[in-house]
């Protein structure tokens, strides 16, 4: 989709909201429906984005004395189901499932636009007087620094606690609720990053300002799977008929559950699980691609579905999900690994995409590969950051 990278300041009258939601956003397009007019190409339609970049949301929503809106011109293909008028609500961001495929196409059509963004990115007033806070009660390098230099980019602050299950009241007893309520009075946004399945789910029923899951437990990590289906699209150039093969600790991966969910969106997508006994894909996620009518198939084969696979999402054993049982782990450690073998018997075209850490899993000779592409997978990661920040403070 072709889009422009014009930006124009809008005077509008009175005040406007901005609670949570902003719902302000349907409001908007009806108040002031005379800013938006059709491409005179008829091949395309012209949308504007707002930018309500001079709001400072406020946890009570009240109206606030502001009268300006920065408007973002894009020009959208005419298929896409996203134009004026649609509905674009993103209250947080907690697991894959909340997502279709007309808001898949939206985000990374922002995304796209953030990747211009970023290039000049020091004058960029996008977020300029928000705050985001970032909670981390696992370790994280990749998730944490990608939304701190997101934020940043963006000309907004970070309050950040690493390794808050330690450094932080909650070591003390301190409920997560508690906190939440605590830390949505700094901020205008959160992102955490917990130990327990459900706990992003928990904090945002809590909170009054947006909270984004930044991978709960073994349960999901949805903006890792934002990032792992734009990343598919840029290096295949399609989403639908491909094929997928997720390889490693499928059980315990929550990177992998959450991409499952959203490579359902698509059309003929094939996905093969490849896994040690001890840690294959979970049930919940096979009866539900069943229920889409996904195509999924379980193998022990590495070497055979390489050879079919448009895409080899590898993952790591996950150590820290065995607890004292290393018993277990070492016997789920280490029997599939893509390395020289393994590009080998891969299309041209395939890549192999993993979400970060890698331990022995991928052999680093594969690194100069051009089909290896975890190291773009992960700076994409800054550019889907980037977009969801947007989107959730501020809106189109």
């Amino acid at each position: 989709m072709a889009s422009s990278s014009l930006f124009c300041t809008c005077p509008l009258q009175g005040a406007v909201s901005a609670p949570k939601t902003m719902k302000c956003y349907t409001d908007f397009l009806s108040n002031h429906s005379s800013l938006f007019k059709q491409s005179p190409d008829s091949g395309s339609h012209s949308r504007v984005l707002f930018n309500v970049k001079s709001i400072n949301r406020e946890q009570s929503g009240r109206l606030l004395p502001r009268n300006r809106v920065q408007c973002q011109a894009l020009e959208v293909d005419n298929k896409s189901s996203i134009l004026i008028g649609n509905k674009f609500q993103l209250d947080d961001v907690i697991e894959a499932q909340q997502f279709d495929r007309d808001i898949l196409t939206a985000i990374f059509e922002v995304t796209r636009e953030m990747e211009r963004v970023e290039k000049n990115s020091h004058n960029s007033q996008i977020l300029k007087g928000f705050l985001m806070a970032t909670l981390f009660y696992e370790p994280s390098t990749r998730t944490r620094l990608s939304f701190e230099s997101a934020m940043k980019r963006l000309g907004g602050e970070v309050l950040t606690t690493e390794n808050a299950r330690e450094f932080s009241s909650a070591a003390k007893g301190e409920t997560l609720e508690d906190t939440i309520r605590t830390v949505e009075g700094y901020s205008d946004i959160i992102v955490m990053r917990h130990f327990e399945s459900g706990a992003a789910r928990r904090a945002a029923a809590t909170a009054s300002i947006p909270v984004i899951n930044a991978g709960d437990g073994p349960g999901q990590h949805p903006t890792q799977a934002l990032l792992d289906v734009y990343t598919i699209e840029r290096e295949i150039g399609k989403l639908d008929g491909i094929k997928v093969g997720l390889v490693g600790d499928l059980a315990n991966g929550r990177t992998v559950r959450s991409l499952a969910y959203l490579l359902s969106k698509y059309q003929d997508v094939k996905i093969y699980f490849v896994s040690p006994e001890l840690v294959k894909m979970k049930d919940d996620i096979k009866d539900f691609l069943t229920l889409k009518g996904v195509k999924w198939e379980e193998s022990g084969d590495l070497m055979e579905v390489a050879s079919k696979c448009d895409v080899v999402y590898q993952t790591r054993i996950q150590r820290e999900r065995f607890g004292e049982r290393t018993d277990l782990y070492e016997e789920a450690r280490g029997k599939y690994i893509v390395d020289g073998a393994v590009l080998g018997v891969m299309q041209k075209h395939a890549v192999v995409m993993h979400p970060l850490p890698r331990l022995d899993e991928i052999t680093v000779d594969v690194d100069t590969d051009p089909r290896a592409a975890y190291f773009r997978q992960a700076k994409n990661g800054l550019y889907i950051r980037m977009a969801l920040l947007k989107l959730l403070l501020v809106g189109w």
